[in-house]
């Protein structure tokens, strides 16, 4: 005979109903912050992280009296802000964390909800991949923040425009590049649904915090960057087949051990193939997203932007429209402009691999086919804490009332310090004090043959001390304080008026 359940074991299968339920809408976050753990290694010790462009310094400055063209705005204010709140230490690691989580569950959430595993596929692929791992070598963290907000912005796109707002502030707060890859990505969305004035209006207030500065700046660009940014073969497949397996960015320093293998190579590319299927099999599904046709448009002109400078006649159309108006500048770096076909790819795999043996495959295969981005890139991430010196001349510059830029020598934009690993990073001096730093924004660049391009700054007073010093006149330096590395020799210049106020083990400071 049936026996009646009490009212607590009726509820247990709903319970565990809606457990289930929670479990899989937070899969993709917990997804994103195994990867995050896994890249990020040894980068998530005590310390900063300091490669390339991604340099963080400690009590960074709110407003820093920057010049040149505004690369870190408003990246670096967002930056400044959360440090009052906690260590920065804990910020930048939050930042880099955060791009593998806001990527995951944003690629997660371009799929139907009720394709679970599917969901996790488009999660594991938008979240760990060639693009990102070579962004992320060159330590341009405010880029990858907009790219991994992008899947959030494609979807809002076809909403209200109050949902756009928010899935935009990642983009925002990365700066130019990531606004750019935004609105490459986003506009044929919003032509296709007839969005375009609203979408257009809110890119345009959210590029102003760098765009506005940017007009006023006076910095130019040398048209010499074309040859210097444009993409190339960092497999066995050329140029074409490593920007289809979603690389080929410029900078070999910016490459993976054992990138180039045929082996990863070939199976990068055919798990990319396995993408664009899916997604064009999209186009016949009951369920095809409102956003397929735009998205599949961006990715192709997004490609065609990063082959442009790859080739001739692209290469020389490019640099004709720099030398024309250096407003075409930030199209030097065409690779970058690859993200909506990365997203293109996440998605595209996501309705090949829906569910079963295959779908576990899918989750796998991003891992196995790029390992080395695993363990901080094999430790080329490794957290790292500034020595005294760098927080005693803060210090001291900082306090003084009296107006003034600082000289940062040797003259040069990178550093590579015994204490960071000898990892190159940008000169900690730029991001260090709340006054001018004048230094060399000239960027040389290695080319496949072995030479070595020099491409020029774009402050005009950067240049005009680089001059000066070229020609040992100090004494007209058109500053107040130079900090000079205790490597270097500072004799020459105490012999033109400047004494030295502080002499540490890392760095020697001088005022005038």
């Amino acid at each position: 005979m049936d026996v009646e359940r009490s009212p607590s074991e009726r509820l247990k299968p709903v319970r565990l109903k809606s457990v289930r339920l929670r479990l899989a809408q937070a899969a993709p976050a917990l997804l994103g912050a195994v990867l995050a753990v896994l890249a990020l290694g040894p980068a998530l010790g005590w310390g900063l992280v300091l490669r390339y462009d991604l340099l963080f310094v400690p009590d960074p400055p709110l407003l820093p009296d920057g010049g040149g063209f505004p690369r870190a705005v408003p990246s670096d204010l967002v930056v400044a802000l959360l440090s009052r709140v906690l260590p920065v230490e804990i910020v930048q690691k939050g930042l880099l964390a955060g791009v593998f989580v806001l990527a995951a569950t944003g690629a997660a959430a371009l799929v139907p909800p009720e394709r679970r595993l599917a969901r996790l596929v488009a999660a594991s692929c938008y979240a760990w991949n060639l693009y990102l791992a070579q962004r992320l070598m060159l330590g341009q963290w405010a880029l990858l923040l907009g790219v991994a907000g992008l899947p959030w912005a494609v979807r809002a796109t076809t909403m209200r425009w109050t949902r756009l707002v928010p899935a935009l502030l990642p983009a925002a707060i990365g700066g130019f590049q990531a606004m750019l890859v935004s609105a490459l990505t986003l506009m044929p969305i919003a032509v296709a649904r007839r969005r375009a004035p609203v979408v257009a209006v809110i890119l345009i207030v959210f590029s102003l915090p760098w765009a506005v500065p940017a007009l006023g700046s006076g910095a130019v660009t040398d048209p010499a960057g074309v040859d210097a940014f444009a993409a190339r073969a960092d497999g066995p497949f050329g140029v074409v087949g490593s920007l289809l397996s979603l690389g080929g960015i410029w900078s070999a320093e910016a490459g993976l051990p054992g990138q180039e293998s045929w082996w990863l190579a070939t199976a990068r590319l055919l798990m990319v193939a396995v993408g664009v299927f899916g997604y064009v099999r999209l186009r016949s599904a009951p369920d095809r997203p409102a956003w397929w046709g735009g998205l599949a448009v961006s990715a192709a002109a997004g490609f065609c932007l990063a082959a442009l400078g790859a080739f001739q006649p692209g290469r020389a159309a490019l640099k004709w429209l720099i030398a024309w108006w250096p407003g075409f500048g930030p199209l030097r770096d065409g690779q970058v402009y690859l993200a909506p076909l990365v997203l293109l790819v996440a998605v595209g795999l996501a309705a090949a691999l829906r569910s079963g043996a295959p779908a576990l495959i899918g989750v796998l295969a991003p891992v196995l086919v790029l390992p080395t981005l695993a363990f901080g890139a094999f430790g080329r991430l490794a957290a790292v804490t500034y020595p005294p010196d760098w927080r005693a001349v803060q210090r001291i510059v900082n306090a003084d009332p009296v107006p003034g830029a600082l000289l940062s020598l040797p003259w040069g934009a990178h550093r590579a310090f015994a204490w960071n690993g000898g990892r190159i990073v940008l000169d900690p001096a730029t991001k260090l004090f709340e006054r001018r730093v004048v230094w060399d924004d000239t960027l040389l660049v290695g080319l496949p043959d072995g030479g070595r391009l020099r491409v020029r700054g774009e402050d005009p007073l950067n240049r005009r001390a680089g001059e000066l010093l070229a020609a040992r006149d100090y004494a007209r330096l058109p500053v107040r304080y130079v900090l000079v590395a205790a490597s270097q020799n500072g004799f020459l210049l105490e012999q033109t008026g400047w004494k030295t106020i502080f002499r540490g083990k890392e760095l020697h400071l001088l005022r005038r």
